[in-house]
């Protein structure tokens, strides 16, 4: 974590999109900043921002080609930092001007003027049979075997995953959700601020040590964020896009 990373003041961060052919909701936003329509100094991607692109695995890349070159060319421009989630990995290959975080490296430790903050997409810290399964799909031996899986079963794997997220609902309560983040994280860190994706929850929680902040999902209602003066009351601003 020891990342000399600048969070620029008007960064606009978010995570969680999940942008698919079903949920292309996420389009219109990035095209505005690729034609400079909306301009902002920096673009933080916090995790899950598609569906499904993972770096090895070419046939994840034919839903998303124009997104993938919208954002490279973003990049190209201003500064963006990728954190990977679990929908979207192995990533460096694909956008080579970025600043690339895989699970491994989060979370990942910024500054915002005088305050530290850690980002996290929020699969990083999760039971062991689910890091198990994650380094496991992650791994750069593993990736080729299933290439080849999925070119002889003609994407039968992928197009059962495509099916079954698009299925999937991103909006629910976690109920319980300040206890489980407080066993989770609240004595294991040192910072003024922690944020993360993954959950959905749209919640900020004060702590003892720091302000723990769980990002609102864009694929709920196409919130962002984009962060504000240290003069404010809070980090972080909460918007909505609407390509009216």
């Amino acid at each position: 974590m020891s990342h000399k990373i600048e969070i620029l003041k008007g960064a606009l961060i978010l995570s969680d999109a999940h942008f698919s052919p079903t949920r292309p909701e996420l389009f219109p936003l990035i095209e505005s900043i690729y034609t400079e329509k909306i301009q902002v100094p920096q673009l933080i991607l916090m995790g899950d921002i598609f569906d499904a692109l993972f770096g090895a695995i070419a046939h994840t890349y034919l839903n998303n080609q124009k997104m993938i070159e919208m954002l490279q060319s973003i990049s190209k421009k201003i500064a963006v930092i990728y954190l990977e989630g679990n929908h979207d990995f192995n990533l460096k290959t694909l956008f080579p001007h970025m600043q690339i975080f895989p699970i491994a490296k989060q979370p990942v430790s910024c500054h915002y003027k005088n305050k530290k903050i850690l980002l996290a997409h929020g699969d990083f810290a999760g039971p062991i049979g689910y890091r198990m399964y994650t380094a496991v799909i992650r791994n750069p031996f593993v990736l080729p075997l299933l290439k080849i899986i999925d070119f002889v079963t003609h994407h039968a794997i992928l197009n059962y995953v495509y099916a079954h997220l698009a299925k999937k609902e991103d909006c629910n309560e976690f109920r319980g959700f300040h206890a489980f983040i407080a066993k989770r994280i609240e004595n294991s860190y040192s910072c003024d601020y922690f944020i993360e994706g993954h959950y959905h929850q749209n919640k900020q929680i004060k702590f003892e040590k720091f302000t723990y902040i769980n990002l609102g999902a864009f694929a709920c209602n196409q919130r962002y964020f984009t962060v504000k003066s240290l003069d404010d009351k809070e980090l972080l601003e909460e918007k909505s896009f609407s390509k009216g």
